[in-house]
């Protein structure tokens, strides 16, 4: 295994410029390279703003889903070396599983690490799951796993199945409707640094086949979170599947379900019920 320390964050246009030029004469295996920052303490203003767009309220604990856009960058610096063997464009995130070993304090220093494992075989490609880890003090306070499928890749001989399910119960029509701005995209990408071109307008979405700007896997699940605020333990599971793109904008209703101690929830389409996300909150 190879380990290697950042000083500092990538730049996360550079990356996506980067995807965009290297994607052509990738193949093999994945890279045995982790990639790691350390004392990361989150910005103040950056948490403001993510917490405006996501639905939070201002606390003195972290939410959920943030320290994944603390180690995002790193993915992406991963996942566009020459080592890795999917093209980063046209990859598709379909499952984020996120543990919260405790609340994790604003002020916190926190160590990063992230690694790609479990290259596996799809009915429509392949699946990679990009894994990170967040310590603080020494000790492991949160991890994160997300799954992308790549269509028409091909995993290698004797790789596994892909696991991109995310079982939920049966959860009834939903009692909350969003509005999704067509800017939302946008609004995400300048707090998350997430500028991937699919979510940014329609002009840049269709470039990759979408034929409108589709909004952020991660801003769903968030705004998701955000509704049950003040209801979450201090430790838990939260596991979703992105079943279909949500284009902007959009009006969508967050459904959720007592279930497990936690809940299964679902978000669909406020007019035809296509179901965007699906997933479940559980207690550790």
């Amino acid at each position: 295994m190879t380990r290697i320390e950042l000083a500092s964050a990538p730049s996360m246009p550079a990356l996506f410029a980067k995807a965009a030029v290297t994607a052509r004469g990738r193949g093999g295996t994945l890279p045995d390279t982790r990639l790691a920052r350390s004392g990361v303490t989150p910005d103040a203003g950056q948490l403001a703003g993510y917490a405006r767009v996501c639905g939070f309220g201002l606390a003195d604990v972290l939410p959920a889903t943030f320290p994944h856009v603390l180690a995002f960058p790193l993915q992406v610096a991963l996942m566009t070396d020459r080592s890795f063997p999917l093209a980063l464009p046209g990859l598709v995130h379909v499952r984020n599983r996120i543990d919260v070993l405790r609340p994790i304090g604003t002020g916190e220093a926190l160590d990063l690490e992230v690694r790609a494992e479990r290259f596996a075989a799809h009915r429509s490609g392949a699946t990679v799951d990009l894994c990170a880890s967040v310590s603080a003090g020494g000790s492991e306070v949160w991890r994160g796993r997300s799954t992308y499928l790549a269509r028409g890749a091909t995993a290698p001989d004797g790789a596994p199945a892909s696991d991109v399910d995310v079982p939920v119960g049966d959860v009834p029509e939903g009692a909350i409707r969003w509005r999704v701005a067509d800017d939302t995209g946008r609004r995400y990408a300048r707090v998350s640094g997430d500028v991937n071109p699919i979510h940014l307008s329609g002009l840049t979405a269709k470039a990759f086949g979408f034929k409108r700007a589709i909004a952020h896997g991660m801003w769903v699940k968030a705004r998701a979170l955000a509704a049950l605020e003040g209801r979450l333990p201090g430790a838990f599971t939260v596991d979703v599947g992105f079943r279909r793109p949500l284009f902007l904008p959009s009006s969508v209703t967050l459904a959720t379900r007592a279930a497990g101690g936690g809940w299964d929830l679902a978000v669909r389409s406020a007019g035809s019920g296509t179901e965007h996300l699906v997933g479940t909150v559980r207690p550790a």
